[in-house]
């Protein structure tokens, strides 16, 4: 029996770790969530029938904004100066300008050559000075009525300090009729 008393506790002894100091496990590196996912548009789709300005970034819709206004004759294809209309096409978002006289405007490269070769054939312009821009600074609240401009893109102040933010100079813009 003292043999067996023995041998339990040599195996007793066995099993058991020297004491080791007590040491607190590493704090973990503190990461930080993700980033918000935000959006710079590299697309941008204005549907003058639908009065919609939707944008894109790499095919997927993540805005859209309705109820657009245009130029005061908004349907067809705009060609000469003065005509009142909104050009249909394909053209870029060149530049903007915080000192518009409409609450911000992000200029469109109208008119392409082509356009232009077409209203001097005629013996006209084409014009140019297009934009998606805000109301009048001249408005204290609210949206002008209708279509009013002379063939720009018209937004609320709102939604054209969003564009302001989303839209890259370098931005293609595709406006069907």
């Amino acid at each position: 029996m003292k043999r067996g008393a023995l041998l339990l506790l040599i195996a007793v002894a066995g099993c058991s770790a020297p004491q080791a100091e007590q040491v607190a496990p590493p704090q973990a590196a503190y990461v930080p969530p993700p980033p918000v996912e935000t959006y710079a548009a590299d697309y941008v789709l204005v549907d003058k029938s639908e009065r919609t300005l939707t944008l894109y970034s790499h095919g997927i819709a993540f805005e859209r904004y309705t109820g657009v206004q245009l130029g005061g004759e908004p349907v067809g294809a705009k060609h000469f100066e003065g005509d009142q209309r909104t050009p249909e096409g394909r053209y870029t978002i060149d530049y903007r300008n915080p000192h518009s006289a409409y609450h911000l405007s992000l200029h469109i490269s109208y008119p392409t050559p082509a356009q232009s070769e077409f209203a001097a054939r005629q013996g006209r312009s084409a014009g140019g000075e297009i934009f998606i821009h805000g109301q009048p600074n001249a408005l204290t609240e609210g949206r002008e009525p209708g279509d009013w401009t002379d063939g720009c893109i018209a937004l609320s102040d709102a939604e054209i300090e969003a564009l302001w933010r989303e839209v890259p100079d370098g931005t293609p813009i595709e406006i069907r009729p």
